[in-house]
């Protein structure tokens, strides 16, 4: 894993445990989008909602209504699709890394 790929992981993991609660927000320079365009996230993954929804996690039905505007993500999912539309690898690596899977 290079170099920008640690760091990427590493803030997503301090991003996921502020927006828990798990750490202390003050200490640490977290910008968390507002909002967030679900379906141009999914679309730059070129995956279908079906395909997004199994390789990140995400409810299929959740994430058909954040593409439809019925929902917003809030909190820790607008981190989580921050950086999927900036690093998907590195979720991608992440995610495996948890599971045990290779990539």
């Amino acid at each position: 894993m290079t170099g920008l790929g640690k760091r990427v992981l590493k803030a997503m993991d301090e991003a996921i445990a502020i927006a828990r609660g798990d750490l202390d927000p003050s200490t640490y320079r977290v910008h968390v989008p507002p909002s967030i365009d679900v379906k141009t996230v999914r679309r730059k993954t070129r995956l279908t909602q079906a395909d997004f929804s199994a390789r990140f996690g995400v409810p299929l039905a959740t994430l058909r209504d954040w593409e439809q505007k019925r929902r917003a993500p809030e909190g820790s999912a607008r981190v989580l699709l921050t950086v999927i539309d900036r690093e998907p690898e590195a979720v991608e690596r992440a995610l495996a890394s948890a599971s045990g899977r290779r990539t």
